[in-house]
């Protein structure tokens, strides 16, 4: 069984095998990537997990709690805010953490438990993009890490004078042909500056 299959007998999320194919292929009216399968999925557990803790869910609360829990741009502050509210509601924060899914996992349960075909030249492209902003993210979350680490020996063994503080860290490319400036994860997404497109 795959980790995609465990999830959806877990949280009882019967029609999302099919929901999955339907997007993926383009059958419905619109086509998602394996990362927007992946963000879709991983919200329907989290609103589910909400449902189960019968906490009350106010319009666009689900889209917005899974942002700060997943999007490297937020600090880890807020990020830890957000766990302790859930974990108040009866969530198990770490639980539910793992049992969010990699778009490579979405895509290993489409072609390899619902045999379902769907490359193409855009979709390789695709899946290469997606790739190099996983290893960016992960490059970024790893010099937060380190920095957020090294700040706080430094400050624990009173060799700078600091409160309480957040790292962020927010990587920029900018196009030397016309001087576009673009978060990398955006520019990886669109496929490249719009001066070459």
């Amino acid at each position: 069984m795959s980790k995609v299959e465990r999830v959806i007998s877990d949280y009882q999320l019967d029609d999302m095998g099919e929901t999955l194919e339907t997007y993926w292929t383009g059958e419905a009216d619109e086509q998602y990537s394996l990362r927007e399968l992946a963000d879709f999925f991983n919200r329907a557990v989290l609103r589910t997990a909400l449902e189960q803790a019968n906490a009350s869910l106010l319009s666009g609360e689900v889209e917005n709690t899974y942002r700060l829990l997943t999007d490297t741009t937020v600090s880890s502050g807020i990020r830890a805010e957000t766990e302790n509210s859930l974990a108040r509601e009866g969530i198990d924060v770490e639980r539910l953490k793992r049992d969010f899914v990699s778009h490579q996992a979405i895509h290993t349960y489409l072609t390899k438990y619902r045999d379902v075909s769907h490359e193409s030249e855009t979709d390789d492209a695709e899946t290469h993009r997606e790739k190099a902003t996983d290893t960016i993210r992960r490059l970024q979350n790893r010099t937060v890490a380190v920095t957020e680490t090294t700040l706080e020996n430094l400050r624990n063994t009173e060799r700078i004078a600091l409160s309480d503080f957040d790292v962020l860290s927010d990587v920029r490319v900018v196009c030397n042909s016309c001087g576009r400036s673009y978060p990398v994860d955006d520019l990886l997404e669109a496929g490249g500056c719009e001066c070459e497109r």
